[in-house]
């Protein structure tokens, strides 16, 4: 397991964990194993996570930690989507979760976690509120409200569920085929 280091003398806003299978950088392998090509082994499964503070770049984060997992797991083609349906439950997990007044959301309130499995990837984002993520219908000119449907049009399924001893997790499945030919 490798924890990705802190470049600044502040607490990093994020706190990255990867499994066996995933390197830490794009590119490299980890712990000495041979770097695979993206369509050898490509039914394997993996899991990483990253803690993330609820800072506003936090969602930019989660991007690159989904890209740089997912080429690390030879499934790269799957960033492009992945990488947008992380973005959206990250950022609702930190406007609609979050208290910004609060001091005490603690260090890493938000979680992302990717599951690779032999038919699919799930991507799932813990936080410390309760409430449902609720699809809104945006009309035209609004800015926002739309994350929950571009979640249901790329994703296969998603869902919620409460995560004793409080708060949810949001996850979506994005079928895992093999890249076009």
């Amino acid at each position: 397991m490798s924890v990705s280091p802190s470049t600044s003398t502040r607490r990093s806003s994020r706190l990255c964990t990867t499994g066996p299978d995933a390197p830490s950088q794009p590119g490299l392998p980890h712990s000495g194993e041979p770097q695979r090509r993206p369509d050898q082994d490509f039914r394997r499964s993996g899991f990483a996570a990253c803690g993330l503070d609820g800072d506003r770049q936090n969602a930019a984060q989660a991007r690159g930690f989904v890209a740089s997992t997912l080429y690390g797991w030879g499934v790269q083609h799957l960033a492009p989507d992945a990488s947008l349906v992380v973005s959206e439950l990250v950022t609702n997990a930190i406007r609609h979760a979050l208290d910004p007044a609060s001091t005490d959301n603690g260090d890493y309130p938000v979680w992302l976690g990717l599951f690779l499995h032999p038919g699919d990837l799930v991507c799932a984002v813990t936080d410390p509120s309760s409430a449902p993520p609720c699809p809104r219908q945006a009309d035209g000119r609004a800015t926002g409200g739309r994350g929950l449907t571009l979640i249901s049009s790329l994703c296969e399924s998603w869902s919620w569920s409460l995560t004793p001893p409080q708060g949810k997790t949001v996850w979506a499945t994005l079928p895992l085929r093999s890249p076009a030919v």
